[in-house]
Order: structure tokens, then C-alpha cells, then sequence
């Protein structure tokens, strides 16, 4: 397979994508590929997870609660986020296991997860611990950029009276210069991310590589196509960004006329319900909870059937790309032409 500019990996992308999804296409088989791949690929994601610190960072002035806990809720709250810790880690593990094995159904063109699953078990294993490794030491540079400020926040929290105002002047020269650091921080984090996954990946799957050698090999190829690589990165965040926005834009009117549908029903069966007691407000119950799962189901669905073309996409790409410059990678998706034998010359 000849080498590709990141531009022009984008149409083979896309063609490979509607091949493996479509040709032939069956519905179980569709959803089934799509949740693996945005499970592998953990769309929304950096969504959830800035949700959750806007709602955290909502409720600042309660910073004092936590010290006036009883020992016993202390106890229950540190074994739960040490359970939540091991969980997340096995969580994390089994969608490791599960990139391998959906790389192996795209570059073999393959539908059946099982193989790769049990294939890549070693390497998964591996690259598993690495990623550990190295978002452990991302974990740690976080926090010690950001120890600096904690102690700002601190003092700015100690100094505010119950029931005042902080002083916002301090307050600005804390919040202002963490943009920046927090944008850089989320670029880093995308770009180590797409370095594992995108390149030092394929070495693992195929070579068997250790981490030293995959980096080795994919950091001799970023220096030998620097311009590339980085048009690379840019289109690694903004194709996505735009499916998405477009997905968004497309369905935002139909998705609001089936949600107001769903929630005049709940709505309506509430009403008729209200009041009741008995048997008629258990059924009142079940029909609501019916109907919310019904909505649910709904959106799941919606989900996989768009995202999941596009996440198998973003990963079609990152093979297209990668394919040309890593020839074990590129002659499984486009292998050569069998060579003839030469004439002998008698």
C-alpha cells in the first residue's frame, strides 16, 4: 500500500466504512459493530466528564461539608471510590481487549469479534499496562500544575466569610490563566491518546512490539513526515467534530418532535393516574416506566445507528493513514499482487 496524504485518506475511509457496515448489510450485524465501535472509540466521553466538573465546581461554598462527616461515612465513601477505582480499571481493560479485536475485524474485513478477542489477548494485555503507565503519569503532571492554584483556591475559600462575597480580583487571576493550561492539557491528553491508539497500536497487534519499539517506529516515521502528521491531528479532531455537528443538526428537529411525543404521553398518563392508589397506581407506575424505557431504548438506538458509522469511520481513517507508512499494516488492507515467477533463461 503507497503512502497517502491525510487528506486523501479521508475518501478511502469512507469507502472502506460503508463496505464494512453495508455490504452486505444486516440489522443485528449493524448494531452490533456500531456499539463496539463507539465503545472502542468513547464517544462523549470528554462530554460527561465536563459535566461533571461544571457541577462540581457549581458548588464551591460547600467545600466545608466533607470535614464535618462522621468516621463511618468517611469509611464508606473511601471504599466506594477504591471499588469505583477497580471497577473503572476492569472496565477499562475489557475496551482494551475490544480495540484489538475490532482492529482485527477492519483490517481483515471480518464481522466476527470472538477472533481478534482471543488473538490479541497478550498484546491487549500489554498495551493495557502501558496505558495505565502513561495515564498515570498524565495524572500526575495535572496535579502538579495544578497544586498551585489549589492552594490559591484554598486561601481564597479560608478568607471568604460565611455568607460573603470572595474577592473577585483574586478569584479572575486564579481562573484566568487555567484556560490556557486547561486547553493545552486537553490537547496533550488528545494527542497522547491518538498516538497510542492510532500508531503505536498497530505495532503491538502486529509485531507483537514492546512499547519502546513502537514508539521507536512511529516517532522515526513522524519525523520523516512532520507536515503530514500534524494536518493528520488537525483532521483527527475536526472530521469528527463536524459528522457530529451535522448529525446534531439533521436531527434536532425530529428529535425534538419524538421527545415532546414521549414526554406528552408520560405526561398525559400521569395526569389520568393522579390521585389513584391501589392496583391503579401500580399500573399508572409500570405504563410510566414502560414508556421510559421505550424513550430509552429509542435513544440508544439512534446512537448506534450514527455513531457508530461514524466512530468505525474515525477508525478506517487512522488504518488509511497509517496504513501507507507501516507495511505489515498496509499490505493487510490492500495486499499485493501475487508476484509472478520470471522466465528462465536456458
Amino acid at each position: 500500500m503507497r503512502a497517502i496524504s491525510a487528506a486523501d485518506a479521508v475518501s478511502p475511509a469512507i469507502q472502506r466504512t460503508r463496505e464494512f457496515l453495508f455490504r452486505p448489510f444486516n440489522w443485528g450485524t449493524y448494531l452490533k459493530l456500531g456499539l463496539v465501535a463507539i465503545i472502542t472509540e468513547g464517544f462523549g466521553g470528554n462530554l460527561r466528564s465536563s459535566t461533571h466538573g461544571g457541577e462540581s465546581q457549581g458548588h464551591g461554598p460547600m467545600v466545608h461539608s466533607p470535614f464535618n462527616l462522621a468516621p463511618e461515612w468517611i469509611a464508606v465513601i473511601v471504599g466506594a471510590v477504591l471499588v469505583a477505582i477497580v471497577v473503572s480499571i476492569v472496565v477499562f481493560y475489557l475496551v482494551t481487549r475490544l480495540r484489538f479485536a475490532f482492529f482485527h475485524c477492519l483490517i481483515h474485513n471480518t464481522k466476527e469479534i470472538g477472533p481478534g478477542w482471543r488473538l490479541y489477548r497478550a498484546q491487549a494485555t500489554r498495551f493495557f499496562w502501558l496505558n495505565l503507565v502513561v495515564g498515570f503519569c498524565f495524572l500526575l503532571a495535572v496535579v502538579l500544575i495544578a497544586l498551585p492554584f489549589a492552594a490559591g483556591f484554598w486561601r481564597l475559600i479560608h478568607d471568604t466569610p460565611p455568607g460573603g462575597s470572595p474577592d473577585w480580583g483574586l478569584l479572575l487571576s486564579l481562573v484566568l490563566p487555567l484556560i490556557p493550561i486547561i486547553l493545552l492539557l486537553v490537547l496533550a491528553g488528545f494527542v497522547i491518546d491518538m498516538a497510542l491508539r492510532d500508531w503505536m497500536l498497530p505495532h503491538f497487534a502486529l509485531d507483537n512490539a514492546t512499547a519502546g519499539e513502537a514508539w521507536a517506529r512511529v516517532w522515526a516515521r513522524m519525523m520523516a513526515e512532520k507536515r503530514q502528521f500534524l494536518v493528520y491531528t488537525l483532521l483527527r479532531v475536526a472530521l469528527p467534530t463536524i459528522a457530529m455537528i451535522a448529525m446534531f443538526i439533521v436531527l434536532i428537529i425530529p428529535g425534538l418532535m419524538l421527545a415532546g411525543a414521549l414526554a406528552a404521553v408520560v405526561y398525559g398518563i400521569h395526569s389520568a393516574f393522579a390521585g389513584s392508589t391501589g392496583a391503579a397506581w401500580m399500573v399508572g407506575i409500570l405504563l410510566q416506566v414502560f414508556f421510559g424505557v421505550v424513550a430509552f431504548g429509542i435513544a440508544v438506538l439512534v446512537g448506534i445507528c450514527l455513531g457508530g458509522p461514524v466512530s468505525t469511520g474515525i477508525r478506517e481513517y487512522a488504518l488509511m493513514f497509517y496504513g501507507g507508512r507501516y507495511q505489515a499494516l498496509g499490505d493487510i488492507l490492500y495486499p499485493p499482487p501475487p508476484r509472478l515467477n520470471e522466465p528462465q533463461i536456458g
